[in-house]
């Protein structure tokens, strides 16, 4: 039967098994600078977690509960216990994964874990490493794709991450932003209509936006960029993972399996085991399907790479130190939770796809709250009944903000804002001239949120029926 490990428990088997290691190499006293005073010790970590425990929205801000169902706010949660156990046990020695000789065993692993992030996503012979979040996973990819191309410009959907923007500027190439429809997917046409201008060498297709967890037609723009003789480039960092459930003999409703399976013809892509893969931060990863990319990445270092003829990591990445510890912590993990649709983590992601779709039907259901779309992935965006654009923005902000600071029952959303036009489309009722009006946007990204879901729309659409009367 599978258990719920004890983080503690396995941390201190492995601080035991380091204490049995480092004693092999002879005795040594801990020097005495390294010391500390007691009394300020415990005053310090009494402030630290009293900081940490305060309540969210009090007059010192503590932590929000994003381990807790209650919070769907962002996407946010803990680490796997075994994640975070295998973590803390490898910071313990600190390796860096840059140079092999700075953790010869978590640099293989993470060597290991690539290869298995590259066959979930159907990449045969790819070319990878891990990075300290998608930021700069994409920042690589889309410093890869400058090569390959000459510096030709990139296109990214309205709805891509902003980021993409921003890393143009930092490559020096141009960025065009692609038209998306009202559910937040790029437009194939507008699409075209870039493409064909010949300046675009490089297209950011999206696995699950950040804004409404929307998935670009992945399947049907790739053969249009190879049309145009353009890269494809995946975004995944947030949705890579929900790969796993397109290969399940139960795909949810509305779930975009053919985006997520198309992924293999894509020359890039981006995942963040920080996130679906149940990882501390930072952790994210980027792959090339073609690892005679590895060109680009070539430069000397006059005291690393001398330990191993064997590539070393840091000779295929931008970055430098990097943790070995997020190496080891998502190689147990998916040790213990495999890659797979039909146990380990293909459940766990398709628990919060089905949350999402309960927490949608609830709201079909509610007084005072609508879905403002179906949901694709794991996020849903939804809206107190208003009939005026400023009504509608302030009574979203007034159910995000009375939800959070209920000490008795609350519910942690987030908001999100969109343009008139799309919301008229929507409620066809809407009045005012406001150019756009907050919305309520839950992420259900934890599989306990399965059992909740109906609770939390009914909190929130007492809140919002409070507001009217």
């Amino acid at each position: 039967m599978p258990t719920h490990p004890d983080p503690l428990d396995l941390i201190r088997r492995g601080y035991a098994a380091l204490d049995a290691w480092e004693a092999g190499f002879g005795p040594v006293e801990s020097d005495p600078r390294l010391g500390v005073d007691a009394d300020r010790l415990a005053e310090a970590v009494d402030e630290y977690l009293g900081r940490l425990t305060a309540p969210p929205r009090g007059e010192t801000p503590g932590m929000y509960p994003f381990g807790h169902p209650r919070y769907v706010g962002q996407m946010l949660k803990p680490p796997h216990p075994v994640a975070l156990a295998a973590y803390a046990i490898a910071a313990r020695v600190n390796p860096n994964n840059h140079a092999l000789d700075g953790g010869p065993p978590t640099s293989e692993m993470e060597k290991e874990v690539v290869a298995d992030l590259a066959a979930m996503f159907g990449f045969e012979t790819p070319l990878g490493h891990l990075t300290g979040g998608g930021t700069v996973a994409n920042l690589e990819a889309l410093f890869i794709a400058r090569e390959e191309t000459g510096g030709k410009a990139i296109a990214v959907s309205r709805e891509g991450h902003y980021t993409h923007a921003r890393m143009a500027g930092v490559l020096g190439v141009d960025c065009a932003v692609v038209a998306a429809d009202d559910h937040g997917r790029m437009d194939l046409g507008a699409l075209e209509d870039v493409l064909r201008t010949g300046g675009v060498g490089t297209v950011v297709l999206t696995a699950a936006t950040t804004g409404l967890g929307a998935v670009d037609p992945i399947h049907e723009a790739i053969p249009l960029c190879r049309r145009h003789g353009a890269r494809v480039h995946v975004d995944a960092a947030y949705g890579g993972f929900f790969r796993l459930v397109a290969d399940g003999e139960d795909v949810p409703e509305g779930f975009p399996a053919e985006p997520f399976r198309a992924i293999a013809q894509a020359d890039s892509v981006v995942v963040d085991p920080h996130k679906h893969g149940l990882q501390p931060y930072g952790c994210g990863a980027v792959l090339f399907s073609d690892p005679a990319v590895g060109r680009h990445y070539r430069h000397d270092s006059p005291y690393t790479y001398f330990t191993s003829a064997d590539l070393h990591l840091g000779e295929i990445s931008l970055e430098c130190s990097r943790a070995g510890a997020a190496a080891g912590a998502l190689w147990v993990t998916l040790k213990a939770l495999p890659l797979a649709s039909d146990e380990g983590l293909g459940p766990v992601l398709a628990a919060g796809l089905r949350a999402a779709r309960l927490f949608h039907r609830h709201l079909d259901d509610a007084d005072h709250l609508a879905p403002v779309l179906a949901p694709e992935t794991d996020i849903v965006v939804y809206a107190p009944e208003a009939d005026d654009l400023d009504v509608l923005d302030a009574r979203s902000a007034a159910v995000f903000q009375q939800a959070m600071d209920d000490p008795d029952d609350p519910v942690f959303v987030g908001l999100y804002r969109l343009g008139a036009d799309r919301l008229r489309r929507r409620f066809s009722d809407l009045r005012g001239d406001a150019p756009a009006a907050r919305v309520l946007r839950s992420v259900l990204m934890k599989p306990e949120h399965e059992a909740w879901a109906g609770r939390l729309v009914a909190r929130l659409d007492a809140l919002a029926g409070a507001l009217r009367a």
